[in-house]
């Protein structure tokens, strides 16, 4: 049994507690197949044994409460954790250094965007406690972005090809290729849209009162 067939007999048995650990666990730090749980979740929906409306909403508090607990272990000192045992998961110390400056430079758009590239979708929450991005901020951006994975891997699944997306999920490297050069060119369009906006704002003549 391969490892795909593992995690669908799981959700099989276990149903929306299965999606809803796999994809809590995933989204502070642990590394569990939270993603492929949503799409073989959704899979088993289109064939009747899951409601897709209870499966999505399902999935969707769990990314947000995931990504929530993350950002107050890195509100708590997570940078220390990540350093001293991200190795073990390839997290080096200069990766986090970068994953860090990205973060502090783009990050709205990192949280908004992050639970598309399997290291931010697990570390982003942390990341943004560890550099003190203010919580309601952080809760706006993580909500939306919860939406749009789980509406993506879920959702489409379900409604638009559900073969399609779950062999392009398990092509592995090149599947993995083509979801990301989308989402970066979405990421790129949002951050020069938001910059723009921006600039102009910084640009803007601030209103002066006149009493005279």
């Amino acid at each position: 049994m391969g490892f795909a067939d593992g995690v669908r007999h799981f959700v099989v048995y276990y149903g929306y507690l299965a999606v809803f650990i796999g994809i809590f666990l995933e989204d502070f730090g642990l590394p569990t197949p939270g993603e492929t749980m949503l799409i073989a979740g959704a899979v088993i929906a289109s064939h009747g044994s899951l409601n897709i409306l209870i499966l999505l909403p399902v999935a969707w508090v769990a990314a947000v409460l995931g990504d929530s607990i993350g950002y107050f272990i890195g509100a708590r000192g997570g940078n220390k954790l990540l350093v001293r045992h991200g190795s073990r998961i390839g997290l080096t110390q200069a990766r986090l250094q970068k994953v860090e400056g990205f973060f502090a430079r783009y990050g709205d758009m990192v949280v908004l965007f992050a639970r598309f590239v399997v290291v931010l979708r697990q570390f982003n929450g942390i990341i943004a406690g560890t550099l003190e991005m203010p919580w309601p901020r952080f809760f706006l951006y993580n909500s939306i972005g919860a939406a749009l994975w789980v509406g993506f891997w879920g959702g489409a699944t379900y409604w638009l090809g559900r073969r399609f997306f779950e062999d392009l999920h398990e092509l592995g490297g090149p599947g993995r290729l083509v979801i990301g050069i989308g989402v970066l060119v979405l990421a790129a369009i949002g951050v020069k849209l938001w910059l723009r906006h921006r600039q102009k704002k910084a640009a803007s003549p601030k209103p002066t009162d006149d009493k005279s």
